[in-house]
């Protein structure tokens, strides 16, 4: 007999659209609620999913059927509004970046500590199966010793995202917490520091290039991670029409290339070299289908949202932490901050861990 499904309610539906879609398929989770202000978009997601509204977040979290609330506000709202939650007793999804400051985000963990409920927070390109292979590779040694990484995020975003009653809180820093890369390239960061692991220095420029913002649309970063790897980071919103974010990665015995639509090259010394290539490529070889999310948010696939969101609701069942827990979720926007500083400074910045 299988488990009870876990009641999940939705606070925001901008992106919370995407996680109410992937409640659709989560296993062992279901959808109960969505909330929003928005009157226009809570009757649309009653419409297409079925589900119970509220235009109150404290009326949703008094719903005892709901276990789980998924945050999908503005990033600098995480903290309000996932400590409500804990508080509440709900146990919690997060969406990326789990919050936009250093001091936010120890606010955060140690507020849900306190309370002892489950925190999961939304990194989907973790659970891709080929980024998980790469990882694989990596730390068995296989590239050998490595000595570099480098990862580009070019895509565009119209005006129109940074504006409107939706899109005015992107692109400031009160809210987003940055541009490019604290907003788009946070998920490029966070891949880099799953398959490199801990970051030791950065330095970093940034720029407005294309839009009426206070953030940067545009950003170059040099990595230093403590295994030695030098690596680049490229991000912008500034690149018509929009093209896949690339990642690759090298050491003395091979390197691994991919972009958002899979695999381009798997190269590692040996025997097996070109057979293992040839087999590689046809599991995971770049698909044919386009690459809307470089140009539209909203395009944006959910499956890897399926995943975590599944994982929460059997991470709540067998009391364990879930696949992305917060204090590996903290990693990435906290060295995208120091991104930011050196970039505000000229100077190289280093992390405490």
């Amino acid at each position: 007999m299988s488990e009870r499904e876990i009641g999940f309610g939705v606070l925001g539906l901008g992106m919370g659209t995407h996680h109410c879609r992937a409640l659709a398929y989560a296993e062992g989770a279901r959808l109960v609620a969505a909330c929003d202000v928005d009157p226009v978009r809570l009757e649309a997601a009653v419409k297409e999913f079925g589900c119970k509204a509220y235009a109150d977040y404290k009326d949703m979290l008094a719903d005892p059927e709901i276990e789980v609330i998924s945050v999908v506000t503005p990033s600098g709202m995480h903290l309000e509004h996932s400590l409500q939650a804990a508080r509440a007793g709900k146990h919690i999804l997060i969406e990326k970046p789990i919050e936009i400051t250093p001091g936010k985000i120890q606010q955060l963990i140690d507020g849900i500590a306190e309370t002892g409920v489950k925190c999961g927070c939304i990194f989907q390109s973790r659970t891709k199966p080929l980024y998980i292979k790469m990882r694989e590779a990596v730390q068995a040694g296989r590239l050998g010793k490595l000595t570099g990484m480098y990862s580009v995020l070019p895509w565009y975003r119209e005006d129109s995202y940074y504006s409107g009653e939706h899109g005015s809180w992107h692109g400031t820093w009160e809210l987003d917490g940055g541009g490019s890369l604290m907003n788009q390239g946070i998920h490029n960061l966070d891949l880099m520091i799953f398959l490199c692991g801990p970051v030791r220095s950065v330095q970093a420029k940034h720029g407005i290039y294309g839009h009426d913002i206070e953030t940067e649309d545009t950003l170059a970063a040099i990595i230093h991670f403590e295994s030695g790897v030098l690596a680049t980071l490229s991000t912008t919103t500034c690149c018509y029409p929009g093209l896949p974010g690339q990642y690759l990665i090298y050491g003395t015995k091979g390197c691994l290339h991919a972009d958002e639509r899979g695999l381009i090259e798997w190269r590692i010394a040996g025997e097996n070299e070109a057979e293992e290539s040839k087999a590689m490529l046809a599991e995971f070889g770049p698909s044919k289908a386009s690459h809307a999310v470089a140009a539209d948010a909203m395009a944006v696939e959910f499956l890897g949202h399926i995943v975590l969101t599944a994982d929460l609701a059997a991470a709540i069942h067998e009391d364990r932490e879930p696949m992305v827990p917060l204090q590996e979720a903290r990693k990435a926007p906290e060295v995208a901050c120091a991104i930011y500083e050196s970039a505000r400074t000229g100077k190289e910045v280093f992390i405490n861990t």
